[in-house]
């Protein structure tokens, strides 16, 4: 990259928000051939940053250069159209058609006014193999893993003579080996001279792939390093503008050794295909971290602990008592919720209020036919905003507005509203920058502190062992053993989480 010209230059670009700056001169540039990581908090501009390149948001002031032609993309169509393109966390691509169809939507070859399907899918063969993707393009999108629709998706963007390709989040749901895959596309990419931006809250990943990292606070850019210069550790000082000793492992008030009187335990819980005879123990003040690979049965784990799965075999005990999950409402009753991994889907209302969607749990424990009274859904949401530090603090604030951080301590506080006694958190930090994820891990120590048993699982290994006094390691659906947090490193760990399980005598 050196004395090579910029592929894409933004000059003291500036993004208001009627009265509000949310991006303020910054400055940012990406050459041909490298891959430049953009990070921040939520709330540091980075979305708006890409907006802005990508055709969604206009600049108030600064200017925008592709190959140091200054440009205004209307729309992003129009980026489109100059060789931008960007593949989002969320695949939006049509499922229920074809791979071919998919990577040229709206650009389909025809013969005499009619779409040519076979020369469609040999011009999409080429496409993907040119990338090494053997993907059938006739086979629908929908029947593909979600790491293949990503790469259907660059393989789109690539049969549009691609010049930049912006990556947002496209790890946060793929496993080691469709990371890998990923990886070597954006390589490939790299060597035909695409400027890819790898927008990611995997420090580790942002260090194995990338070239260089912009770094932007509150709006405004803080500076631009190579990554092979810049610590990890100053890093995220500099993201979040404050000393780094919050990220210290939190101070374990548990005995390492088993809890000798489990508040919650299972024995040989089995709910096919996704755990085998696994036994599960926590007790009251614990955080218990679950560990393993994408396939392991975490979220099974997760689900059959809390009522939403019924066991096809095995025991649930709470406070040495044997009880029947065979509902949420069933494990409610008895003080254990469920935060799921996908917030989105099946954990907030977006279109609610912050207000609503705390109240909410609050309202269906009670039943319908008694109807919180108002001053006392303002009570319960204020008191909860201030509680976990929810910003912005206005209770008629729609979640949807939120950054992921703020929808994820909304998802708390709606939780913590019922006083539960277990909670059973999946991946509540996914997706989050550091500065939030930071802020979940030391409140999860704390409610752990104050007394509630914690089942908290993570596939970042170094959260896990932050968090937990103890840590699970499952393997195949089995509970394959539990180990002391302060015994293991994340090397350590992740050699008990990658260990074949040997086959039976």
């Amino acid at each position: 990259m050196d004395g090579a010209k910029p592929l894409v230059e933004l000059e003291s670009a500036t993004v208001l928000f009627g009265a509000f700056t949310a991006l303020d001169r910054v400055d940012f540039r990406m050459f041909p051939g490298e891959v430049h990581s953009l990070m921040g908090e939520n709330g540091a501009g980075k979305s708006t940053l890409i907006k802005a390149i990508t055709g969604v948001l206009p600049l108030a002031d600064g200017t925008l250069r592709i190959e140091g032609e200054q440009v205004a993309f209307a729309t992003p169509a129009a980026a489109q159209a100059a060789g931008v393109s960007t593949v989002y966390q969320e695949v939006d691509l049509l499922p229920n058609v074809s791979v071919a169809e998919n990577i040229f939507l709206g650009r389909e070859p025809r013969r005499h006014g009619l779409i040519d399907n076979g020369a469609m899918r040999r011009h999409a063969r080429e496409v993907l193999e040119g990338l090494g993707l053997n993907i059938d393009p006739a086979s629908v999108l929908g029947s593909h893993s979600l790491a293949v629709q990503q790469l259907v998706a660059i393989a789109r963007a690539i049969s549009m003579d691609l010049r930049v390709l912006v990556l947002d989040e496209p790890t946060s749901s793929l496993d080691t080996d469709e990371v890998a895959e990923l990886f070597r596309v954006i390589r490939d990419l790299k060597q035909r001279g695409v400027a890819i931006l790898f927008v990611s809250h995997f420090l580790d990943q942002v260090y194995e792939i990338c070239d260089r990292v912009t770094v932007l606070r509150d709006g405004a850019l803080v500076g631009e390093y190579r990554t092979t210069d810049l610590l990890r550790i100053d890093l995220v000082q500099k993201m979040l503008g404050r000393d780094v000793a919050d990220f210290a492992a939190r101070e374990r008030v548990m005995e390492p050794d088993l809890p000798p009187d489990p508040f919650l335990s299972a024995r040989g819980v089995t709910n096919a295909p996704g755990i085998a005879d696994a036994d599960v123990d926590v007790a009251a003040g614990e955080v218990l971290g679950i560990a393993g690979l994408l396939g392991s049965g975490r979220t099974e784990l997760a689900r059959v602990l809390t009522g939403v799965d019924r066991p096809q075999s095995g025991v649930i005990r709470i406070e040495n008592r044997d009880v029947r999950l065979d509902s949420p409402r069933r494990a409610l009753q008895l003080g254990v919720v469920y935060s799921s991994e996908n917030r989105r889907t099946e954990g907030l209302l977006p279109e609610l209020s912050i207000r609503d969607n705390i109240v909410l749990s609050v309202q269906a424990q009670q039943g319908a036919m008694r109807r919180i009274p108002s001053a006392r859904q303002r009570e319960l949401a204020a008191s909860w905003i201030e509680a976990l530090g929810i910003r912005p603090a206005n209770p008629d604030t729609l979640v949807k507005k939120l950054s992921g951080g703020n929808q994820q301590k909304v998802m708390l506080a709606r939780l913590l509203a019922l006083s539960p006694r277990v909670l059973v958190l999946d991946e509540p930090t996914r997706g989050i920058d550091v500065g939030a994820k930071v802020e979940i891990q030391n409140l999860v120590g704390e409610l752990a502190d104050n007394g509630l048993a914690v089942v908290f699982i993570s596939a970042e290994l170094d959260e896990v062992l932050r968090v937990g006094d103890r840590v699970a390691v499952l393997r195949d659906g089995r509970v394959a053993e539990t180990v002391a947090a302060d015994t293991l490193n994340a090397d350590s760990l992740l050699a008990l989480v990658a260990q074949p399980d040997l086959p039976e005598a």
